[in-house]
C-alpha cells in the first residue's frame, strides 16, 4: 500500500493511538529518512521510508508475523483480568495495535503459537475447512497402547461436537507420542487420550503447516518470522 498518512502508518506500528503520534510530531520527536516528519498527514511509502521516534528507528511494516515459544501459565489472549497473556510477553519493539494470538494454547500448553494482526491469515490457519496440520507432543500418566492409535486414526466421539477428524498418533516412548490434528476441539488432545483413561501430564505444539518451531527460542521469547516462514502458513 503506496502512500499512507504518516500518523496511521506509525500508530499501525506500535501501542500509539493516533492522537499521540500527532503529539510526538508536533514535539519534533519524529523523523521521516533523517528529517523532521513534515506533519501527521505527511505520506509515506512502507518500502522504501524510514521513521525514527525519538532517535530510535520503528521499522514500518504493514503486517506483523511473530512465533511465540509460549511457555506454561500465561493464556492465549491479548487481555484478561486474572492472567498473564501471551501478548503481555511480546517486548515493547515488538508490540503494536491489533496484534492477538492465532488461535489457543491452553495455559498450561507449550509451544509454537502465532501471533499476528492479520486476521486474513489467522482465518486461514484457523478454519475447519482448510485442515491446517498441527502437529503436539504428548507425554501421558501411563503407557501408550495400539488400540489409542486405532482410535485416533478412525475418529474419536467427543460428545456433542461430534466424531473428531482422523488424526495421527505416532508412539516415540512408552508414555510419549507425536500427535497430529487437522482441527482444534476444545482441549481436544486431553479428551481424545482422556476416552482410553489416560491423562496428558504435559502437552507441546511443535509445528503448524509446514511451520516449526524455532527451539532456539526460550519459553516466553518470540521473534519474527521470515516471509518464507509467513509463505508456509499461507499455503493449502
Amino acid at each position: 500500500m503506496k502512500g499512507e498518512r504518516l500518523d496511521k502508518l506509525l500508530a499501525a506500528q506500535s501501542t500509539w493511538s493516533r492522537r499521540e503520534v500527532k503529539e510526538l510530531i508536533r514535539k519534533g520527536l519524529v523523523a521521516v529518512n533523517g528529517l523532521p516528519a513534515k506533519g501527521a498527514e505527511q505520506k509515506l511509502d512502507p518500502d522504501t521510508d524510514r521513521v525514527e521516534v525519538a532517535g530510535r528507528e520503528v521499522p514500518l511494516r504493514l503486517r506483523l508475523y511473530l512465533m511465540m515459544n509460549k511457555p506454561a501459565g500465561v493464556v492465549s489472549a491479548s487481555r484478561d483480568d486474572r492472567c498473564p497473556t501471551v501478548v503481555d510477553l511480546v517486548p515493547e519493539e515488538l508490540r503494536r495495535r491489533g496484534l492477538f494470538p492465532a488461535g489457543r494454547l491452553d495455559k498450561d500448553t507449550t509451544g509454537l503459537l502465532i501471533l499476528t494482526d492479520d486476521g486474513a491469515l489467522a482465518h486461514r490457519i484457523l478454519s475447519p475447512k482448510s485442515h491446517v496440520p498441527k502437529v503436539y507432543l504428548a507425554r501421558l500418566d501411563r503407557p501408550l497402547t495400539p488400540e489409542m492409535a486405532e482410535g485416533f486414526a478412525a475418529g474419536i466421539p467427543l460428545g456433542e461436537e461430534g466424531v473428531t477428524l482422523p488424526a495421527k498418533l505416532e508412539p516415540l516412548e512408552d508414555r510419549l507420542a507425536r500427535v497430529t490434528l487437522r482441527e482444534g476441539m476444545y482441549h481436544q488432545i486431553k479428551r481424545m487420550f482422556g476416552r482410553y483413561g489416560a491423562a496428558v501430564v504435559e502437552l507441546r505444539r511443535v509445528s503448524m503447516g509446514g511451520l516449526l518451531l524455532d527451539e532456539s527460542l526460550a519459553p516466553g521469547q518470540c521473534r519474527e518470522l521470515t516471509p518464507g516462514e509467513v509463505e508456509l502458513l499461507q499455503q493449502r
